[in-house]
């Protein structure tokens, strides 16, 4: 089969050589937000695209989000109708400073972005709280970004929105990381210079959030009917609520309002997130939820104006402070759409990484290839000295949990030269699990691993060791709700064998729980074994 399958791929050839952001993934099976029959159910993204901000230009729909250490960082996600969102890039390929991203970097780099629209420029600043603020900017957000710039160094800066003034005056509002910056619930502004490189030292405070004893962090910055808005959360992620600040001076004083909270609904803490009005003049909020071990999944919600200030959600007491909505009459953009979704399950065709692949930490050349013959092959490499478990290891090729629910099925082939060289399927937390293969005395074993507490240097339990009659074989995980997984096996892909214990999935740090695969070994060598991944498919 492996055979036909490359002289298919080979008299295709053409046809597979393309840019990537021109192949249409396939529609997920595990989650779809559009219903199709004129309506949505939230979230919308069942994934960890955490602190998502959204612009509109023309009738296209922009979003990117947090990628903290993953690479490549800054998704790019595009979208017709505000429910329909397909990934089509990065805007950033490696994070720098590169000798400290080289090495994983668990819940630093890229922490909440903002992307905005100005003078047919698309511009994303985003914060790292170890150096300051940056920017990228690029004339097509499917094409190359810039490097980036170090608009305002400063330790624990975080959460910038840009203002580009009626009057040409360029504003730039952000909050502090406390974890840094030793302060934290407030909100400041300066100013930029016009080309929005470089931020000035005139930082002024315009909202304390201990004067009601609530967090308030990621300001959006919007200017409306005279008005200057900042939306923030407030109140803390698993718990808190939006508000907003309203003042007709760039520096306030602002009024403060709560508009959106959890009330009597499911969507606990409606936290971070955007304000977008479509070409026909409505008005809707994105914002993230906190499910734990399945990270920050996007919502959608209905947004009016009454008397200057916005109202998100479902007030049913006409109070200002609405609930999150389940399901609602997709936005009115003009025209319908065609469902896509982002890219989960992925053949390995073509000669470059699907996009919902990344990897722990900077990725290096001689890591893994793409292919036009049918697979991605990874190369066996050494942990770093310092590691006790994976949670040390970078060439970890990850991708975020699709849906609540789901199974995930990969074949591979794995050609080890040496002793001591393992592959596997892997899920990937603070806390992790994964079916392993490895050689020892000149055969192939598998069994499954549970790692409790990674990030503090837990160590690796083993369950079961099943020698392998075949280098190929098929591996399967199955996720229920609540991030239970279970392992399976099978030598033929018909009858799978259930390897180990469930395991409970855990997010990572400040990042969703992962799949995706690994390729290890026990020092370096001139001439590394390898993995070739056929497919990895998620179904129901």
């Amino acid at each position: 089969m492996r055979f036909l399958k490359v002289i298919v791929l080979l008299f295709l050839g053409s046809h597979f050589v393309m840019a990537q952001g021109n192949n249409k993934s396939s529609i997920s099976k595990v989650w779809v937000a559009d219903n199709g029959d004129g309506t949505y159910k939230n979230p919308i993204l069942d994934a960890d695209y955490s602190d998502p901000d959204v612009i509109r230009v023309g009738d296209d729909y922009y979003m990117t989000s947090s990628s903290f250490n993953c690479i490549p960082g800054l998704p790019i996600l595009h979208s017709k109708d505000m429910v329909n969102w397909e990934l089509v890039n990065y805007a950033m390929q490696k994070q720098s400073p590169l000798d400290v991203y080289d090495k994983p970097g668990h819940g630093n780099g890229v922490w909440a972005p903002c992307i905005r629209f100005h003078h047919n420029e698309f511009y994303i600043y985003y914060p790292d709280p170890d150096y300051g603020i940056y920017m990228v900017k690029a004339k097509d957000p499917k094409k190359v970004w810039s490097e980036p710039i170090l608009v305002k160094e400063g330790k624990g800066l975080i959460d910038p929105s840009p203002l580009w003034d009626d009057d040409g005056q360029v504003y730039l509002a952000y909050a502090f990381a406390g974890s840094r910056a030793g302060i934290k619930s407030l909100l400041a502004i300066c100013s930029m210079n016009a080309a929005g490189t470089v931020a000035n030292n005139d930082d002024t405070i315009i909202i304390d959030g201990h004067e009601d004893e609530s967090t308030i962090e990621g300001p959006k910055l919007y200017k409306r009917n005279g008005y200057y808005y900042v939306f923030a959360p407030a109140g803390g992620v698993p718990t808190g609520g939006q508000t907003v600040l309203r003042a007709k001076s760039i520096y306030g004083p602002y009024e403060k309002r709560k508009v959106l909270d959890q009330g009597k609904t499911a969507i606990n803490g409606p936290h971070q997130g955007a304000w977008v009005q479509t070409q026909t003049g409505e008005d809707w909020f994105f914002h993230f939820q906190d499910k734990g071990a399945y990270g920050r999944v996007v919502h959608l919600q209905p947004m009016r104006w009454v008397n200057n200030w916005p109202v998100i959600g479902n007030d049913k007491d006409g109070d200002g402070i609405g609930e999150p909505v389940m399901a609602y009459k997709k936005p009115n953009v003009g025209k319908s759409h065609p469902i896509v979704t982002p890219p989960d399950s992925d053949e390995f065709n073509l000669p470059k990484l699907g996009l919902q692949w990344q990897w722990h930490a900077n990725p290096q050349v001689y890591w893994a290839f793409p292919s036009t013959m049918g697979y991605y092959a990874m190369y066996c490499q050494a942990m770093p000295n310092e590691a006790t478990n994976l949670f040390g290891a970078s060439n970890l090729l990850l991708q975020k949990f699709p849906a609540e629910e789901f199974t995930a099925t990969t074949k591979m082939t794995f050609n080890a030269r040496f002793d001591e060289e393992e592959t596997g399927l892997l899920i990937m937390g603070l806390d992790y699990s994964y079916l392993k293969v490895k050689k020892s005395n000149g055969s192939l074993y598998l069994s499954q691993i549970i790692c409790k507490n990674a990030d503090k240097k837990g160590l690796e339990t083993e369950n079961g060791k099943y020698k392998l009659e075949s280098n190929s074989f098929y591996l399967r995980v199955k996720v229920s709700k609540g991030g239970t997984c279970d392992f399976y096996y099978s030598g033929d892909g018909e009858k799978f064998k259930s390897i180990g214990f469930s395991f409970a999935a855990r997010e990572g740090k400040w990042i969703g729980a992962k799949i995706g695969f690994l390729a290890l070994r026990n020092g370096v060598t001139n001439d590394a074994g390898n993995v070739l991944i056929d497919w990895f498919r998620v179904t129901n």
